[in-house]
């Protein structure tokens, strides 16, 4: 079995790596944890001239026809580069919902916008419960003429306060199955009654509470059919766990190569660092976490490129392996650098604070280990 990857896919991740070195700096980085906007419109405009965010989308929409396994490749250097930019909320959590199950309308007006960077959604999902089922959607859309009319309040949205549209996830019908009655609507996000405030986070990302309050949206935007939202939603949850953890693995091998340098580097006691056991264990264990890391990360993002049936549970392991090494990487790449590891100066703290960050963000390690039981039929 060949994991490498193909001629193209490196071509993408050494121009990404080449690009974001120049363009995204951590100074740049810490700019845009006290910018209030959070991103820089300077660089979303030059990433969307890479042809980055239309990279999966089909050429008649702007795009260049790539797969989901490039836009991991892609999305490992962004985690690695701590890219401040909206990239997963826009393309992955919203186009690509759009793509799968968007009218040939509603593909036209949004997917060329989002390809050339004309336009930022994200993804109004989670609720006060915390969960991921579709029985934790208890935000309302109750009809109204040629409108819906939607109630309720939705938490941890990524960069709501800078989204043209929302792509909101409403209970439209209950009953004992919960999976029926769920849909989706695409919500300008300056409609009346929509009011959006930012969170305070550990890491400074801008995740936003937004409260609908009597909101209405035409049912021309309701995404997908009515009062069946729920499979195109368990499709996005899988592709925005493979996308958090190809960021992840990303942002855990520059954790380990900064490592790896400094204790090569640190002189203690008349010779380097990395001679003594006690390192040379934790570099050794962090390169075998992150190699697995990598592996299984390709493989969940093949099993979404060829829509193969195993990919939501190749996507829950994926999510509770990266999630531990993200964290073990921090951790340990600050106990390596000692007393320097902890200073506002050096970067390890950016990553260490993001570990914990992407631990959680769609289910961490116990939900999935739990979702891998179920799925076994432990």
């Amino acid at each position: 079995m060949n994991f490498e990857l193909d001629e193209e896919q490196v071509m993408l991740k050494t121009a990404a790596r080449d690009f974001l070195e120049k363009e995204c700096p951590k100074k740049l980085v810490r700019e845009m944890m006290e910018d209030k906007r959070g991103y820089s419109p300077e660089l979303w405009k030059k990433i969307s001239d890479q042809d980055w965010l239309g990279l999966t989308f089909p050429e008649e929409y702007g795009g260049t026809g790539c797969c989901f396994l490039d836009l991991a490749v892609l999305l490992e250097e962004c985690g690695r580069a701590l890219l401040p930019a909206p990239i997963i909320p826009t393309v992955v959590l919203t186009a690509h919902p759009i793509m799968a199950a968007g009218t040939e309308e509603q593909k036209k007006q949004y997917l060329p916008k989002i390809a050339n960077g004309e336009m930022i959604l994200t993804l109004a999902f989670m609720e006060a419960s915390g969960g991921l089922e579709a029985s934790d959607v208890n935000v309302t859309a109750t009809p109204s003429g040629d409108n819906f009319i939607i109630n309720g309040t939705k938490l941890f949205v990524p960069d709501a306060h800078i989204a043209d549209y929302l792509l909101c996830v409403t209970r439209t019908k209950n009953g004992p199955d919960k999976e029926q009655g769920t849909s989706l609507f695409l919500v300008d996000a300056r409609t009346d009654g929509i009011r959006i405030e930012v969170l305070k986070t550990m890491t400074d990302e801008k995740l936003c509470e937004v409260v609908f309050n009597n909101v209405a949206v035409h049912k021309k935007n309701v995404l997908g059919k009515l009062d069946q939202g729920w499979p195109v939603m368990k499709r996005v949850l899988v592709e925005a766990q493979v996308a958090e953890c190809a960021w992840m693995t990303g942002g855990a091998r520059w954790a380990m190569e900064i490592s790896i340098d400094y204790a090569r580097l640190r002189i203690a006691f008349g010779r380097p660092i990395g001679s003594f056991q006690a390192i040379q264990h934790k570099l050794a264990n962090m390169a075998v976490e992150v190699e697995g890391a990598t592996s299984i990360v390709y493989y969940a993002a093949w099993t979404i490129m060829e829509n193969n049936p195993d990919m939501t549970l190749a996507a829950s392991m994926a999510k509770s392996w990266c999630g531990e090494t993200y964290k073990h990487a921090t951790f340990d790449g600050v106990q390596i650098h000692g007393g320097i590891g902890y200073t506002w100066d050096h970067d390890m703290h950016l990553y260490l604070k993001r570990a914990k960050a992407c631990e959680v963000t769609f289910g961490d390690s116990n939900y999935h280990r739990e979702k891998v039981a179920q799925m076994l039929h432990i």
